[in-house]
């Protein structure tokens, strides 16, 4: 059972991904519309946040937890792709900040993470897109 939703959540969320890429040129643009996404999903399925949080998952098999994992890395390589996009449109050297790269898109993602735990702890009340606007401002210096 929770195979297929796993693979339900995977091909929804790597679908809106390579959406929101066609769609946005500017890497920053792409990286905030990630991240909008994935906290518009949660917020539109609890169930599945739960999921992806790994709670849903703890008696079950440890493998689907690996995957999960696997899901959330291929989020945040998609978010260091964004950025890197980003870096180069803004005229930085080419090697100049790949590991600057990497701990932004780690912390947008602990952002994501937490603002899933919150509105899972919360009883699905405290939603994640609350104050998301300006909390993305701050996090991507806009």
């Amino acid at each position: 059972m929770f195979e297929g939703l796993i693979a339900f959540i995977e091909q929804t969320v790597f679908g809106l991904i390579n959406q929101i890429n066609q769609k946005e040129e500017s890497g920053l643009a792409q990286t905030r519309g990630i991240l909008q996404m994935l906290l518009v999903f949660a917020e539109k399925n609890p169930g599945m946040t739960r999921v992806l949080l790994g709670d849903a998952l703890l008696q079950e098999d440890d493998r689907l937890q690996d995957r999960i994992s696997q899901v959330l890395d291929r989020v945040e390589a998609s978010l260091k792709q964004s950025l890197r996009i980003g870096q180069s449109q803004s005229g930085a050297p080419g090697n100049a900040g790949q590991d600057d790269v990497a701990i932004r898109a780690a912390l947008l993602m602990s952002f994501v993470l937490g603002r899933w735990h919150r509105f899972a702890r919360s009883g699905f009340k405290k939603l994640p897109t609350e104050a998301s606007e300006i909390s993305l401002r701050i996090l991507l210096a806009e």
